[in-house]
């Protein structure tokens, strides 16, 4: 693990020009794979195979390489090659993209819903018993306090005979509160089950409506788009991934409106009030996709107009459950597949024409 391994020998053109130019940038670190993979953080045998060619990594990988470099070289690495680099980047990302990697993506989307969709169902069978045999002894203890108040009216001259003879009341009492509260407690996480496992059976009949699109896609010609097509709002604020995500876009005849900053997305909804799908980066400056998401939600006009967040900081369980619980309907991460990212903004323009269309 400490060497580099040899180059694939069925890579395509372009995976071989970008393994070797990050191979060559990686030799003059002179250091080895197990040593900097410990240095970033990640499985030697990840960042063997980003080297080799076999996988293509995060361009915040391909990052964390040029910083590496310009630290140990003492000088910064010049635009010219990091330009030369994210073309190479560009190529290997097309060349990557195919109906079967597509199918791939989503198909692993809609294990890990569906995943989240049956823990929240035994989640929620277990409140719910949880929740049943609370309220059942609370119950119970009502019908016992209520006896005992029977007593005491029926037998006012007894009372304090009663009140001797039953000195558990005020126990019976604090027990009954404290029920109470657990019963109030686990409903609200019965209710909060209930709508994980709602929202995850959701994404699950997106994903298969999507990989239906990508199959369909792969094997017969798209047919004419209506006289009338919603539009498609685009969110970034790097210009290279704006036209990037315009190249990708342009084969489904919508029009694109690519606007920089969440502010401009919020002026953008109010000019038009047609976008069947939101496209927005997580990391931007002054107002992120998450706050940017919330502005949206909370306008009557624009909260049921849905936002797939695409974002390079990875999608695991923290990221993803921040953007789902922001209001977002899907969170994909760069580099995207394009097969993946065409059948998603089709799939909600389908649903968009099938609400408006008389």
């Amino acid at each position: 693990m400490g060497e580099l391994r040899p180059l694939g020998d069925d890579l395509n053109d372009a995976s071989r020009a970008l393994a070797e130019a990050l191979r060559e940038l990686f030799e003059g670190l002179k250091v080895s794979v197990r040593r900097y993979a410990a240095r970033r953080r990640l499985d030697p045998g990840t960042v063997s195979r980003y080297l080799n060619g076999t996988r293509l990594p995060p361009w915040q990988v391909i990052s964390d390489l040029f910083a590496d470099v310009a630290e140990h070289r003492g000088t910064a690495v010049t635009t010219e090659a990091i330009e030369f680099v994210r073309g190479l980047y560009g190529s290997a990302v097309d060349a990557a993209s195919s109906p079967k990697h597509a199918v791939e993506i989503l198909e692993q989307q809609l294990a890990d819903a569906d995943r989240v969709s049956r823990r929240s169902s035994v989640r929620g069978d277990v409140l719910g018993d949880a929740l049943l045999d609370r309220t059942e002894r609370i119950a119970d203890l009502e019908t016992r306090l209520n006896q005992l108040e029977v007593d005491r009216v029926a037998e006012r001259k007894r009372a304090d005979e009663l009140a001797a003879a039953h000195p558990d009341v005020s126990g019976l009492i604090q027990e009954r509160n404290e029920l109470q509260r657990e019963v109030e407690r686990l409903g609200a996480a019965l209710q909060e089950a209930q709508a994980q496992r709602a929202a995850a059976e959701g994404r699950c009949d997106l994903l298969e409506r999507q990989l239906d699109a990508v199959e369909q896609a792969a094997t017969t010609a798209l047919p004419p788009a209506p006289q009338s097509m919603p539009k498609i709002l685009v969110v970034d604020d790097q210009p290279d991934n704006l036209l990037a995500m315009t190249a990708v876009l342009a084969t489904l005849d919508q029009e694109l409106v690519t606007v920089s900053s969440g502010r401009e997305a919020l002026k953008a909804l109010l000019d038009h009030d047609d976008f069947a799908v939101i496209i927005m980066d997580v990391q931007m400056p002054e107002m992120d996709g998450y706050e940017t998401c919330a502005h949206i939600k909370r306008r009557p006009r624009t909260r049921d107009v849905p936002i797939i967040f695409l974002t390079a900081m990875g999608v695991d369980s923290a990221h993803s459950a921040r953007g789902y619980s922001a209001g977002a309907v899907d969170y994909i991460s760069k580099p995207f597949d394009p097969w993946a990212l065409r059948a998603k903004v089709a799939v909600f323009t389908s649903i968009y024409l099938e609400r408006h269309t008389p």
